[in-house]
C-alpha cells in the first residue's frame, strides 16, 4: 500500500524509528555547527536572515555517517523503502543540506525581485529540483538526482515553514518533460531550454493538485518524488521556535544519460 500511494500522490512519510531518531539527535550538533560557521552564513543565509539555505554542508559520508562527530550511518524504513521499491538499495548519499527556517519567512532576498518574491509568499517558491537557472530565469535539466529524503532534526509546531508537496504533480511534470524532450538525444538534454514546458506545467499543477504542508517530527522522515513540485509555507504569524531538516538528494546513476530522470517510476 505505501507503494502505491507514493507513486500515486509522489511523497510519503514514514513513522517514528528509534534509529532515525537516534541519527536526527547526533546530527543536529553538526548541523548547528554549519549553520554557525561564517562562510557558510554568508554563502546560505537568505530571505532577510530568515532562511539559511545550506546546500551539501553536512560533512557526511556515503551511508549518512559523520564518524568524527559520532553520527551513525543513516537506516529506517525510509532507506529500505528506498532499497526494496525504488530499486537503489546502498545508494550513496550526497553530502545533506541543512536547511533552517526562522520565524518570519520570508523576508525579500537582496536583488529579489517582487514578483519572485510574491511567487514565494503566495505559491511557497514552488519548484522541481534538477531544473537549474540559466539566463536569468530560464531552466535546463541541471542535476538529476533519484528521490528527496528529508529527514527532521527539529520538532518545531505546525506552521513553522513546512515543506510543501503537489500531489499528484510528478507525473504532470514528467509528461511536460517528455513531450519537450522526447525527440532529442538523452545525451542533450542538458543543453535544451525548457523553459516553457515546465512553467505550463507547474501552472497546471497548481489549479489541479492539491497542496498539502509536510510535518514530521524527529524519528519520521518522508520521501519526495524527484518530478515532484514542491516548496516551504511561509512561516504562520504567531508560532515560534526553529526548523532544521537534513534533505538528501543523491544521484544515483551519475555518468549515465539522464532519461532515467523520466522514464523511471
Amino acid at each position: 500500500m505505501d507503494a502505491v500511494q507514493f507513486f500515486r500522490s509522489g511523497w510519503l512519510r514514514f513513522p517514528h524509528d528509534a534509529a532515525v531518531a537516534d541519527w536526527a539527535a547526533r546530527a543536529r550538533p553538526v548541523a548547528d555547527q554549519c549553520l554557525a560557521r561564517t562562510e557558510h552564513r554568508r554563502r546560505w543565509l537568505r530571505c532577510g536572515g530568515t532562511w539559511f539555505v545550506g546546500v551539501n554542508v553536512l560533512p557526511n559520508d556515503a551511508a549518512g555517517a559523520v564518524a568524527e562527530a559520532g553520527v551513525p550511518p543513516l537506516g529506517g524504513p525510509a532507506l529500505r523503502f528506498i532499497g526494496d521499491v525504488l530499486g537503489l538499495a546502498g545508494v550513496a548519499l550526497d553530502r545533506a543540506q541543512v536547511s533552517v527556517c526562522f520565524p518570519g519567512y520570508p523576508l525579500p532576498s537582496d536583488g529579489e525581485s517582487e514578483g519572485a518574491f510574491r511567487f514565494r509568499r503566495e505559491r511557497d517558491a514552488a519548484h522541481v529540483d534538477g531544473l537549474r537557472r540559466h539566463e536569468g530565469r530560464r531552466r535546463r535539466l541541471g542535476e538529476p538526482h533519484g528521490f528527496i529524503l528529508g529527514v527532521p532534526l527539529t520538532d518545531p509546531p505546525e506552521g513553522a515553514a513546512p515543506l510543501v508537496v503537489f500531489e499528484g504533480s510528478h507525473e504532470i511534470v514528467r509528461r511536460a518533460l517528455r513531450a519537450r524532450l522526447g525527440s532529442v538525444p538523452p545525451r542533450r538534454w542538458a543543453d535544451e531550454d525548457v523553459t516553457d514546458a515546465y512553467v505550463a506545467a507547474r501552472r497546471e499543477c497548481f489549479d489541479t493538485c492539491r497542496r498539502v504542508p509536510v510535518h514530521a517530527r524527529p524519528g519520521e522522515a518522508y520521501l519526495i518524488h524527484r518530478l515532484a513540485l514542491h516548496g516551504v509555507a511561509p512561516w504562520a504569524a504567531g508560532v515560534e521556535g526553529e526548523r532544521v531538516i537534513a534533505y538528501f538528494r543523491p544521484n544515483p546513476f551519475a555518468g549515465a544519460t539522464p532519461e532515467w530522470w523520466l522514464e523511471r517510476a
